[in-house]
């Protein structure tokens, strides 16, 4: 199934311009992820798995005007969101200089002028107030929250792509409001009130 196709049935309302980044993403990442070995993902299929897993929480989320992504990797999350919320400011913060190089090929390329990228770690970006903090798969819940510290305003939520594990860490979330929303082997982790954590 095409990744327009499977947008479709999920009910993602996205243009037609939208779809077509996302696909020459998909492309471009295949070409370089042959040279440069960007991600585990090698065929255009687990490619498109991974941005629609990027994009799913979008059928939740409420729109951001800031979004701050972790650890980037090759544009998941933080590259997928900022295709289809373009009115969002999107920074990528991805320390890898080969990945970094990559997502600013991507924001050139598909004229992403929403997106800054930061070839640094996060302890590293100065800090600043951003509407949505994500991050993917990089590592456990509380060092996350501990990174996110800086960034964390009133408003504040955070959206952590998370597996199994995850299930033991929300112990450690009693005073904040969040939800966990799951499809398939994916948790989305969803915290409403970052402030409070």
């Amino acid at each position: 199934m095409s990744l327009k196709h499977r947008i479709e049935r999920e009910g993602i309302e996205l243009s037609s311009e939208t779809i077509e980044r996302l696909e020459a993403f998909a492309k471009h990442l295949m070409k370089w992820n042959r040279i440069h070995n960007l991600t585990g993902a090698r065929t255009l299929e687990a490619i498109e798995e991974q941005i629609f897993d990027s994009l799913y929480p979008i059928l939740f989320l409420p729109s951001p005007e800031t979004l701050l992504d972790i650890g980037t990797g090759a544009g998941f999350p933080g590259m997928v969101l900022a295709i289809v919320m373009p009115d969002t400011a999107c920074t990528l913060c991805e320390p890898l200089a080969k990945r970094a190089s990559f997502l600013g090929f991507i924001a050139r390329e598909l004229g992403l002028e929403n997106v800054t990228v930061e070839a640094r770690r996060i302890e590293d970006l100065p800090p600043f107030f951003c509407d949505l903090i994500t991050s993917r798969a990089v590592t456990e819940t509380s060092t996350l929250i501990a990174w996110c510290r800086p960034f964390i305003g009133e408003k504040t939520q955070l959206l952590f792509y998370k597996g199994e594990h995850v299930f033991g860490e929300v112990t450690e979330l009693a005073r904040c409001d969040y939800e966990l929303i799951t499809r398939d082997k994916r948790n989305y982790l969803w915290i409403k009130d970052a402030y409070k954590c």
